[in-house]
């Protein structure tokens, strides 16, 4: 079982997006039958099965064993995975292309690369498996508190000199054995958790709302 997996299929993405299967992929984040998942999401056996065979169909849950009960069989099933990603390769025709109007400060572009990384990335896992081979990858997940929207700024042009010095130094453009590797550098204000709860929405502090982007 992955600990998260990326959907490209069109017909996967549209399966997992009903709210029922949605439920029984997190119920099935530990096997369990149709019996089992009747009980634990208050719905009939019958039905139970019918949207296992829809998430079975499209490869989102797996066969683990079967089991002998009287006169019947009952199949014990797993999510391929622990959590899942919807990548924009399932929504080809409108996925966001950040090649189209680059922008350093635009919220939109920012979200335009994290689509284009989670699309590239879930093919570069698949392709990995298929060919039983590691995948070289990197990621950092900081967060910083600027006192003002001036340090926010120059903290950003320094880091843009900094990057734009290790990748001119490291950048090989002709050696026969390099290969091409995609950096991608974002910074946004955290959200803040509201104190009524989690059920309300998540908040910006009112610090950060000034100067965000362009948009």
């Amino acid at each position: 079982m992955l600990d998260v997996a990326v959907i490209e299929d069109p017909a996967a993405a549209e399966v997992c997006l009903d709210p029922v299967r949605a439920r029984l992929l997190a119920a099935l984040a530990e096997p369990g039958s149709a019996s089992t998942l009747a009980n634990r999401v208050g719905l009939t056996r019958q039905k139970v099965n019918y949207h296992l065979h829809a998430l079975e169909r499209v490869g989102l849950v797996e066969l683990v064993e079967e089991r002998r009960k009287g006169n019947m069989t009952e199949r014990v099933m797993q999510a391929t995975a622990a959590s899942y990603v919807i990548s924009p390769a399932a929504l080809a025709p409108v996925a966001p292309d950040p090649d189209q109007a680059p922008d350093q400060l635009s919220a939109r572009w920012l979200l335009a690369l994290g689509a284009r990384l989670v699309r590239e990335v879930g093919e570069l896992i698949t392709g990995s498996r298929a060919a039983k081979q590691p995948l070289a990858t990197f990621a950092v997940d900081s967060e910083i508190r600027f006192a003002s929207a001036a340090d926010r700024a120059a903290f950003a042009a320094e880091l843009t000199r900094s990057l734009a010095g290790l990748v001119e130094r490291y950048h090989d453009e002709h050696s026969p054995g390099g290969r091409r590797h995609r950096l991608v550098v974002g910074l946004h204000p955290s959200l803040v958790a509201p104190a009524s709860g989690p059920a309300a929405p998540a908040t910006l502090p009112d610090a950060a709302r000034p100067e965000l982007t362009k948009e």
